[in-house]
């Protein structure tokens, strides 16, 4: 508790509190951030799951990962940002909790599934059998994960 009232006592949290451009431009940085996250995410995961089979999983994901990443880097700092101008308030809502959560289970699928014999064979273009139920197992993981933390984040505001 005295780490959260820190954060909302520090000149960082005042200045975007007191701001009248700064906190909506993180807000702004924030949705950017998921959206291109999200747009990216969607479409690589519909591809997991058996969608445009002619288009090769390596071939989408040079093209979407890197946006993927950004968008991630950016929701997550900005999303801090956002955090900090009420961090006790959020920290009592077990749906922050839950969101936060959500958030760590998307990263952690997306590291751990590029780790794997699945996503190796799927860069070769091979992934009959077992490749592709690992693949499919992953894609909906991820799109349930980010889906609900998303949805869960848009709820935040208004509990």
């Amino acid at each position: 508790m005295e780490l959260l009232a820190a954060l909302e006592g520090s000149a960082l949290a005042s200045v975007l509190r007191q701001s009248f451009w700064l906190y909506p431009l993180v807000n702004t940085g924030h949705v950017l951030g998921v959206a291109l996250l999200f747009g990216g995410i969607v479409p690589m995961d519909a591809r997991l799951l058996g969608l445009w089979r002619a288009i090769p999983i390596a071939a989408l994901a040079r093209v979407l990962l890197p946006f993927v990443m950004a968008g991630c880097a950016l929701a997550v700092a900005t999303g801090g940002l956002l955090f900090i101008v009420q961090p006790t308030e959020y920290a009592a809502k077990p749906i922050f909790w839950i969101k936060m959560g959500l958030v760590l289970l998307g990263i952690a699928n997306a590291l751990v599934l590029r780790r794997t014999v699945a996503w190796r064979a799927a860069r070769r273009g091979a992934v009959e059998g077992a490749p592709a139920a690992r693949l499919r197992l992953a894609g909906g993981l991820s799109l349930g994960a980010w889906l609900t933390a998303l949805v869960l984040g848009r709820l935040l505001g208004y509990l």
